[in-house]
């Protein structure tokens, strides 16, 4: 591939941009799919291996302990071995984590598996996001975004979904995990082709600077803007509501609710196959019409409403749902609702959120922004599900006891009324003399 006459470097082409997205986000579909897949498998560890919610949530917590940890290093291995080394040695990392969970059920090694989960995780989703930023620029920012987003959430849903498609593995909790393992194997697998694929292409397309990144400084975070932070709030209480509910959803529709794990499952899915098919949609309407801070605003107060829903509101007639690979059951009306309008801001949200970034921090900074952003989000998600974890303990959650899960849903409803207030602050903010051009269309951004 030619220089052009004047001496820059080509932009990659459609093309190779397409394929670096699809081979960063399959590493990233390994990922996802091996977070989520310890959520079907908590009621077998509390039956055949006599954990505790307080255990449960630990485990779960270890994960994000381990990447504010991590993420403290800032960007450090990102700039000294760049995106394609990076992916690479972060999903290794998750794929050794996935074999740790999937031998043994002691606790503390378990715990130790998903402290290292989160040691290779989320620096894999940094690396992938600041990856994606110098290849996709302008219009296709969001779009770009909005694509990787439903390839790994669709690990999320085939987590959930293998309730159904992997059922007979469900007679233990050990099976599904080794599932898990292999998944994060075809990861790893999908990020050493990216890492030849970068090669093949350095120093005959434009990459950008995105490898030339700040280290995340605690000291220099007050450089960012009071706009990103307001975003970093949202960011926070945003993942620390839903991800959290995810992880004990499989659990709390078969213990508050009453569901068998196949339908409790493909209910739970529904949440990342919403976000699968509408993210994109998202991101091409907001590149479209810009309003960023606003669409944000709308999602927080979607919201604000669903976990008192699916805790006090009557369950309604059953409803036949069939998801592909999922099989079909029939479920409550309003469970039903409840998780399609989760979903439904589970695309618009991050769908927004991210890209919007881009537009606020310098591209020099993007990996120590991102990284400082993911930092936060991990503190709240790590202490989240210690809290939920003790209401369900302290008011004797379970089957005998469905009201005891109603504290927990009212700790969630607090989180979204928070996520409201920084994003109305956002758009505040965005709509005054130190604006950043979140609220126009890529095309017509302000110089």
């Amino acid at each position: 591939m030619m220089q052009s006459a004047s001496g820059a470097l080509p932009r990659p082409s459609p093309a190779q941009r397409w394929l670096a997205l699809v081979l960063v986000s399959v590493a990233m579909f390994g990922n996802y799919y091996v977070y989520d897949a310890f959520g079907p498998v908590v009621d077998l560890l509390r039956t055949q291996e006599g954990f505790t919610y307080d255990q449960i949530s630990m485990i779960f917590s270890a994960y994000s302990v381990a990447a504010v940890v991590v993420l403290l290093l800032g960007g450090y291995v990102i700039d000294r071995w760049g995106t394609k080394r990076s992916i690479t040695l972060f999903a290794l990392i998750c794929l050794a984590a996935a074999a740790l969970m999937a031998s043994t059920a002691r606790f503390e090694t378990m715990l130790a598996g998903r402290f290292l989960l989160g040691i290779g995780a989320e620096p894999l989703i940094v690396a992938a996001t600041a990856a994606l930023a110098k290849w996709f620029k302008g219009k296709e920012l969001s779009f770009a975004f909005g694509i990787n987003l439903s390839i790994a959430r669709l690990g999320s849903a085939s987590a959930d979904w293998s309730t159904s498609f992997a059922s007979p593995l469900y007679s233990n909790w050990q099976d599904p995990l080794w599932l898990a393992t292999g998944v994060a194997a075809v990861g790893v697998s999908a990020a050493m082709l990216y890492w030849m694929t970068e090669s093949r292409l350095e120093g005959r397309v434009d990459l950008g600077q995105a490898d030339a990144t700040d280290k995340l400084s605690l000291r220099g975070m007050y450089a960012f803007s009071a706009s990103y932070w307001y975003i970093v709030g949202l960011c926070v209480v945003f993942y620390a509501t839903v991800f959290p509910f995810r992880a004990f959803a499989i659990d709390y529709f078969q213990q508050a609710h009453g569901l068998d794990r196949e339908t409790a499952g493909m209910l739970s899915s529904l949440l990342p196959v919403a976000a699968i098919v509408v993210t994109p949609l998202f991101g091409l309407w907001v590149d479209r019409v810009g309003r960023r801070s606003l669409f944000m605003a709308a999602g927080s107060l979607v919201m604000l409403p669903l976990f008192l829903l699916v805790t006090y509101a009557p369950p309604g007639p059953e409803i036949g749902v069939w998801i592909p690979f999922a099989g079909s059951a029939e479920v409550p009306l309003t469970l039903l609702v409840v998780m399609l309008l989760l979903g439904g801001v589970f695309s618009l949200i991050p769908a927004v959120m991210w890209p919007s970034v881009a537009y606020i921090v310098r591209e020099s900074r993007l990996g120590a922004a991102y990284s400082m952003m993911t930092l936060c989000q991990q503190i709240g998600v790590a202490l989240v599900p210690l809290a939920v974890g003790r209401f369900n303990t302290a008011f004797a959650a379970g089957p005998d006891n469905p009201a005891g899960y109603a504290p927990g849903m009212w700790f969630y409803t607090a989180l979204a009324a928070l996520g409201l207030l920084f994003s109305w602050l956002l758009w505040r903010a965005e709509n005054g003399p130190h604006a950043h051009g979140l609220e126009y269309s890529s095309g017509s951004k302000p110089a």
